[in-house]
């Protein structure tokens, strides 16, 4: 979610004149003209009148009347940096504000147009989806999430403020961009074609920050991909920066397009998600329009039952070593939880470890291969019942094994439907109308930075 600046016009030659106070020789000048690789026809040599600094203006603005404070911008940077498990430096905290000011320009803009448009988000919607996101992040109580968000700086409203700017714009797209979307039935009846030729080849699961730019803009876009890949490699939270940074419909998603082959991507996405691990992050890398960072969520065989679906009954048998404990000490307790390990006949057995040896004995008896740690995976899933993983961590973290106590394996994979995929090409076109329908609420927007 970008705001475009408006500059202001150039002065012309007469004005630069009449601003002179004394008289000089004039030299021949060049004079540049629109090319295609300068459509605006600047000159080589930029000589910048006044501050040339736009970053030491104040981070607020006003928006079609609507005024956006310093508190706006803090509390809702405040939210970004939350999820990140490293600290931000001030440098970044002060590039943050200005990003988080525009994502700011862009939700006031969205909420001003539906409510000329008479489709107003009312406060019971907020407070609706507000209650849900309390319950997901703290089931216990779900009263506490005011109490979180004053104590990272934020507040409720500034999350209610974004969580209003998101309806808004949904009800926007609903009524102005998702009708004028048709897909026609040869289209999907070619991708599914396509998909049955492809049975056995590798889909991904992506997440995505968009972040359009123009040849104007470029390079200052680019800067602040590449401030956002910094963010995420220090530990941000990834749906975190997608909700709060991306341009494309999927930001309400936290970025997640979805399981996709390659062959459904730009190439040059493609070519970059053909290498990438679940887990990695990549970019940002250039596209038509703009950036892309991506981030491969998980991967698998199109139209093909994949083995991590398989349901798993686990039971985790693990030992605690006291602070302090010398090598000896812990190799040798190590040698006994690996002894009595090797000992076990099945799963009954397991439960007596705790008397046995002291060890901590937890159990889950739903949950997916796919959801384990990729090292666990393979090991898992070569295990018959009753037999465990070779022991793993360290005496500072605690040593343990998993073992194997059920498991239910997938049934025979499903091919999408017709309406899934006329769904996601949809989504694929209003996304780009929506992109555009944004940039013309910018182009029409007054907006004074203070």
């Amino acid at each position: 979610m970008k705001a475009i600046v408006k500059s202001l016009g150039a002065l012309g030659v007469a004005g630069l004149i009449a601003l002179g106070a004394a008289p000089m020789a004039v030299s021949a000048q060049t004079v540049a003209k629109p090319t295609t690789d300068n459509p605006l026809g600047l000159p080589d040599e930029i000589n910048i009148i006044g501050n040339d600094n736009p970053n030491m203006r104040s981070a607020t603005a006003v928006v079609n009347g609507f005024v956006i404070t310093g508190t706006d911008v803090n509390q809702r940077v405040a939210l970004v940096t939350s999820a990140a498990d490293a600290d931000v430096s001030e440098e970044e905290l002060r590039r943050l504000r200005i990003q988080v000011l525009r994502n700011l320009i862009d939700e006031t803009l969205k909420i001003q147009a539906s409510e000329a448009l008479e489709m107003r988000v009312e406060r019971a919607q907020i407070m609706q989806t507000y209650n849900q996101l309390a319950a997901q992040n703290f089931p216990q109580d779900p009263k506490k999430m005011d109490e979180y968000l004053y104590s990272i700086n934020s507040s409720p409203f500034a999350l209610q403020r974004q969580i209003e700017g998101e309806l808004a714009w949904d009800n926007l797209l609903r009524r102005n961009v998702n009708p004028f979307v048709n897909v026609a039935a040869e289209e999907v009846n070619e991708v599914l074609k396509r998909l049955e030729e492809s049975r056995g080849t590798e889909e991904h699961r992506l997440g995505e920050i968009y972040l359009s730019a123009t040849i104007e803009n470029r390079q200052a876009v680019l800067q602040n991909a590449q401030r956002i890949v910094e963010q995420l490699r220090q530990g941000g939270s990834f749906v975190a920066y997608a909700r709060q940074f991306s341009e494309a419909s999927t930001a309400a998603v936290g970025g997640d397009l979805g399981w996709l082959r390659l062959a459904q991507l730009p190439p040059v996405l493609a070519n970059a998600a053909q290498t990438m691990q679940p887990g990695q992050l990549v970019g940002p890398i250039e596209i038509p329009g703009g950036f892309s960072i991506l981030y491969l969520i998980d991967r698998r065989q199109v139209l093909t039952t994949d083995p991590r679906d398989a349901v798993l009954s686990l039971k985790q048998i693990s030992v605690a070593f006291q602070p302090g404990i010398s090598q000896e000490e812990a190799d040798a307790k190590i040698e006994q939880f690996t002894t009595y390990i090797q000992g076990l006949r099945g799963c009954a057995d397991a439960d007596g470890a705790s008397q046995a040896i002291g060890a901590s004995v937890v159990a889950n008896d739903q949950i997916q291969a796919r959801q384990l740690p990729e090292a666990l995976q393979n090991l898992i899933l070569q295990l018959q019942i009753g037999q465990t993983t070779p022991a793993f961590g360290s005496p500072q973290e605690g040593v343990r094994v998993l073992m194997l106590c059920g498991r239910d394996d997938p049934g025979p994979a499903n091919a999408p439907t017709f309406a899934s995929i006329e769904r996601q090409m949809e989504e694929e076109k209003i996304n780009k109308r929506a992109q555009r329908y944004l940039r013309d609420l910018r182009n029409d927007a007054y907006i004074e930075y203070n």
